[in-house]
Formats: C-alpha cells, sequence, structure tokens
C-alpha cells in the first residue's frame, strides 16, 4: 500500500532539501517513489536541475524517483473542465453557460489545486500509478509554508461539509450546484482518512533554531492535532558547525542556536533530528547524496563543496535610490515586500515601518501572511483592525486573519440582505453558499483591498506571504471580473455592486501599477532559489504591469566575520550572487547583514535597517 510522508515547516527552514534528499534516498533503496509539490512558487525544478512541471517526470538522474508540480492554472482548467463534462451532456447551453461563469472565479482556483493534491491521497485515482503499471511505493509532499500547508490540509474536512450541507439544503454552493461536485465529496473523505491514518501517513516538521520557526511549528502542530494529524518527527535544520565557535559572531549564533535547541527538546517532544548547515547550496543530485547520510546521522562527515567561482568582493553603493523608493512622494506610498520563504521579509518590513514612523511619516504596517509573525518581531499583540503599536509614536499595525475575517465578512452580508427585506429562504441560501472554504479567501481579499485602498496614512507596508500565494493576492484584483455578485458586496444590488467593487479593484490596480505610489520590493538572500524564485515573480508582475521597485539583498554575512574555509566558502557564494543579483534586477540594491542574533525587538530591528539608509556620503 503506497505510504505518504509530508515535509513542513516554516519558508526557508529547508523543507524542500530535506524532501528531495529524502526522495533520492529511498529511490536508491529501491522504492517506487513520487515527490508533489503543493507550492505554487515550486523549486523542486531549481533543485534537481531539470524541468518538472504539472505532470509526473522522470527525475533523469535517480531511477525510480518520479516528481510534479501542481500547477494552479493548470489544475484549474483540468478541474473545470471534468467538472462541466456530465453537465454538458445533460443540461442545455444557457445553464452550462452559467456553471462556467460560476467556476471562472478565482475560488475555483484554490479548489482545483486542492482537488489535484487530494488525488495523490485517494488509491482509487489512478494518477498513483505512472507508466510501468506498479503504484509507488511513497508519495512525499514538499508542502508550502506552514500557514497555507494548514489550511490545505483543513480543505478535505471543510469541503466534505460544505457539500453535505448543500446536498441537504438548496444544492448550491459557491462553485456550483453541490450535484456538479458531490463525487469530489467522496474522495475527499478517503483523502482526511488516509491523512488520519499513521500507519500510512507521516508528518515531518522541519525548523531552524529560531524562535519564530519554533512558534510556528508549535501553532501548526496544534491545528493539525485538532484535525486528528500528528507529526511523527522533527528535523532541526541550519545548524552551524560547532569549530566556527573561534569567530565571535558565530559563537554567538552557535549559542543562540543551543537555546533554542534546549526550548525544542522541551516544547516539541517528537523523535528529532539535527542537521548541519553545508558551506555551499544543495543543488543537483550528486549535492542531494552528500547530504543523504547527516540525514540519519548528524556526526557523519560533511561534505565540502568549496568556494563558488566569480566571486568578488564589492564596495558600498549609495543608498539614496532606495530611500525614495521607501518615502512618500507628494502622496501617500504602499510598500510591498514579497519574496521566498524565509527570506527575512517580515524583519525587513518591520524595520522598514519602524524606520518610516520615526521619520515622521504616520504609517501603517499589514501582514497578509498567515504566520503573521509581526507580532513576535514587534513584540506586541497584533489585532485584525489597525491598532497604534504603543512602543513607536506614528506605527500602527494590523493582519489579515482570513478565519476572523470569513466570520465578519458572512455576518455582515447577512445583515445587509435582512434590513433590505430579503425573504427567508433567499437569506438562507445565501448563508449555505457562504459557509464553504471560498468564503475566507474572498474575506481575506476583501480585507486586503480595504487596507490596500486607505489614504489615511503616509506610508503602507504590506509584510506579504511566500512568493506563490502573494502572487496569487495581488492578480485577484485584476483577475475578479464577472464574479461581484450580492454575495460578496451586499451594501449594494446588481450591476450596481459590479460597478462599486470593480471601482475599488481599479483604484487597487492603479496604485500597485504607479511607481509614484507603490514600491514592490523583492526580498532575498543570496543563494540560487530565492532569485530564480523571485525572478520568474518579477517578471509575472511585468506582464501585469506592476514594476519592480527595490530589491533587498538580505542576511549578507559580515566580511570580518568569515575566517575559516566554512565561513569564507559562504561568504565567497554570497558575493557571486549579489553580483548576479546586481546585474540581473534593474531596480536599486539594498544590502542588509545578518546579525549575531534574531531581529525580534526595536533595537534589534533599529540594527538591521538604520545603518543601511544612511547615505553612503555620510559614511567616515
Amino acid at each position: 500500500m503506497t505510504q505518504f510522508l509530508f515535509f513542513s515547516g516554516k519558508g526557508g527552514v529547508g523543507k524542500t532539501t530535506m524532501s528531495c534528499a529524502t526522495a533520492v534516498a529511498e529511490a536508491d533503496a529501491g522504492k517506487r517513489v513520487l515527490i508533489v509539490t503543493t507550492d505554487p512558487a515550486s523549486n523542486l525544478a531549481d533543485v534537481f536541475e531539470q524541468p518538472i512541471g504539472h505532470a509526473i517526470t522522470a527525475i533523469a538522474a535517480v531511477p525510480g524517483l518520479w516528481a510534479m508540480e501542481i500547477d494552479p492554472d493548470k489544475a484549474t482548467a483540468e478541474y473545470t473542465d471534468r467538472t462541466l463534462a456530465p453537465i454538458r451532456m445533460i443540461f442545455p447551453e444557457q445553464i452550462v453557460a452559467v456553471m462556467e461563469e460560476q467556476l471562472a472565479g478565482p475560488c475555483t482556483a484554490e479548489v482545483a489545486a486542492f482537488d489535484r493534491f487530494a488525488d495523490f491521497l485517494d488509491p482509487t485515482v489512478p494518477t498513483l500509478v505512472p507508466i510501468g503499471g506498479d503504484a509507488f511505493d511513497l508519495v512525499i509532499f514538499d508542502t508550502a509554508p506552514t500557514g497555507h500547508t494548514v489550511r490545505l490540509l483543513e480543505l478535505p474536512e471543510a469541503w466534505s461539509k460544505s457539500i453535505a450541507e448543500a446536498e441537504s439544503g438548496a444544492g448550491q454552493t459557491c462553485i456550483g450546484p453541490a450535484a456538479a461536485i458531490a463525487e469530489a465529496r467522496l474522495k475527499y473523505e478517503r483523502a482526511l482518512a488516509a491523512l488520519r491514518d499513521p500507519s500510512r501517513t507521516r508528518f515531518v516538521f522541519v525548523l531552524h533554531p529560531e524562535g519564530t520557526s519554533i512558534a510556528e511549528t508549535e501553532r501548526a502542530g496544534g491545528e493539525l492535532a485538532r484535525l486528528g494529524i500528528r507529526a511523527s518527527e522533527i528535523i532541526v535544520n541550519g545548524l552551524i558547525p560547532d569549530d566556527e565557535r573561534q569567530s565571535p559572531f558565530f559563537a554567538s549564533r552557535i549559542r543562540m542556536q543551543e537555546r533554542y535547541q534546549d526550548l525544542i527538546a522541551r516544547r516539541l517532544p517528537h523523535p528529532s533530528r539535527l542537521v548541519p548547515l553545508l558551506d555551499g547550496e544543495v543543488r543537483g543530485i550528486a549535492r542531494l547524496r552528500a547530504l543523504v547520510p547527516l540525514l540519519s546521522d548528524p556526526h557523519a562527515a560533511r561534505p565540502v563543496f568549496g568556494p563558488m567561482a566569480g566571486a568578488v568582493e564589492r564596495t558600498a553603493r549609495d543608498t539614496a535610490p532606495a530611500i525614495a523608493a521607501l518615502r512618500p512622494a507628494g502622496g501617500p506610498r504602499t510598500v510591498f515586500f514579497a519574496g521566498k520563504g524565509g527570506v527575512g521579509k517580515t524583519a525587513v518590513s518591520c524595520a522598514a515601518a519602524v524606520w518610516a514612523a520615526r521619520q515622521g511619516y504616520r504609517t501603517l504596517l499589514v501582514t497578509t501572511d498567515p504566520a503573521a509573525h509581526i507580532g513576535q518581531v514587534l513584540g506586541e499583540v497584533i489585532e485584525t483592525a489597525p491598532t497604534p503599536v504603543p512602543s513607536v509614536d506614528g506605527l500602527w499595525a494590523a493582519r489579515v486573519d482570513a478565519k476572523a475575517a470569513a466570520v465578519a465578512y458572512t455576518d455582515r452580508i447577512i445583515e445587509d440582505a435582512v434590513a433590505k427585506g430579503r425573504s427567508p429562504a433567499s437569506v438562507a441560501a445565501m448563508r449555505e453558499e457562504l459557509d464553504s472554504p471560498c468564503t475566507e479567501e474572498m474575506a481575506a481579499f476583501d480585507q486586503f483591498i480595504e487596507l490596500a485602498s486607505r489614504d489615511s496614512f503616509d506610508v503602507t507596508v504590506f509584510d506579504t506571504a511566500p512568493t506563490g500565494h502573494t502572487m496569487r493576492l495581488l492578480e485577484l484584483p485584476i483577475d475578479w471580473s464577472r464574479q461581484l455578485d450580492v454575495k460578496v458586496f451586499a451594501s449594494v444590488d446588481g450591476d450596481a455592486a459590479d460597478e462599486v467593487a470593480k471601482a475599488r479593484f481599479a483604484g487597487v490596480i492603479d496604485m500597485m501599477r504607479d511607481p509614484g505610489r507603490s514600491t514592490f520590493a523583492f526580498v532575498m538572500y543570496p543563494e540560487a532559489t530565492p532569485i530564480i524564485e523571485a525572478g520568474r515573480a518579477i517578471d509575472e508582475l511585468a506582464s501585469l504591469g506592476i514594476p519592480l521597485g527595490l530589491v533587498v539583498a538580505n542576511m549578507v554575512l559580515p566580511e570580518d566575520a568569515c575566517r575559516t574555509p566554512f565561513a569564507l566558502a559562504r561568504r565567497q557564494m554570497q558575493q557571486a550572487h549579489l553580483a548576479e543579483i546586481e546585474a540581473r534586477f534593474a531596480a536599486p540594491v539594498l544590502e542588509l547583514p545578518l546579525l549575531d542574533g534574531e531581529v525580534i525587538g526595536l533595537e534589534r530591528l533599529s540594527n538591521l535597517l538604520a545603518p543601511a539608509l544612511v547615505p553612503v556620503a555620510a559614511h567616515p
């Protein structure tokens, strides 16, 4: 029987590396292995160094290993065709056309990606039998960062409930008649049963020995436990080798990691593995195989990849263009910090918001990331509505909370419908449609639009979710075309609702496209996968008319801390990638250092950004 293995955790902790190395090890041991990524911004192809895409693809250098990257757009087209096929055979064209319009909405994309994910947990679906006729022995899921993965794993239960309730009521869901998708209910129930079966499914959390990573792992573990899914083990990744203690900088980071290892042992009592930080990037089959012994034995010999070619120490650059990208220019400015999980978006966003407030600008900091770490970084409780941050004059903060937003969103629509005298049957049908997993996304999107539309702040800083989910959020104002009806914007009726909504969307779209009013800043650390992922997202934004405004090269190793072969190799790797960043992206580049401890609290935030924003000419 096919076994399932999930790798999850905060962005940037090494989930893809751990899952790919495990897949190679299991295939080399003679198993038929499939690795699937549920992350919209997949790095599987980058790590395996070969094209993969939205089809089960053999990994050329590893017999017995296949991979697939779920593409949300292709999954949506497949889902729509499959859903409408039986309808086209029974109903007239007019009814089919109405359903096609419903299924053209942005909600369908999430449902479709989830539906494709559920296929791999269902033994009755032929996708688990690749060319050759034998089923996979093991399916490995390289998941999106934790907040989005928890939502994905909640969906089997949520959609089964939504379909069942629609069948017993008016028979209507937010993406069409329940009859059209009722068959999926059994598949979702089988998927949930597989997830809850410890004899078939193991769940591994990957984390760094850092406070935010531990907090996110704890929170996700609790959410999964409520679904009847329990973590099997943890991998503590990125441990600095002990012989780097000779450097005061690395000695400080090692002591920090040791404190957090003790905390992990107390608060996450699962079987654990320790994996050290290596002197270079793990990309390609040879390096994945070199990592494999360390997955089972932390004392195994560490591979030495050595210095990277093309490293040149670079001189300081003028930071005036970066400062201009963060300041208002004759009117409010909105700054979006985006990038791969784990690149430090939250720390950079918080530091930028604190800096702007201390420059005298009335500033709002918003996080759209389900993990919502800005409270932990600022040391404050962050509410869903903009609330002053007591420790920083001129700074307000808010978080987009999909679950809380969905409750308020549903209540608002139902109250408005009742006030307008809608019939009890109409209100009941409206409530039935809103009792759907799609409502969370619609409500979060609505809250994002409301916050992005405000002009009462001089500077609004968005700390966004990891790249794939952020791209979806930013594209929604453009993609949400004819899906604007009374259940979404209930303040007016019919065509008037469409016009009001379109006007709101048009305002946000115009703002995002105007470099005088908004800045898209991509944060990356100087390694290949964050640069590649950012490059893809920047190209996608450009196709929507949204320009790149700033690049933040984060976590740059200080030169005076790098004296050993290990540290020098990592520093040289970074310098080569910094040169690549400078050459590749047509935007100001702001370099920020890796500090000797976590970026938590106002003093650390000031140490991160304020020195970097002093013009070069002012340096002694």
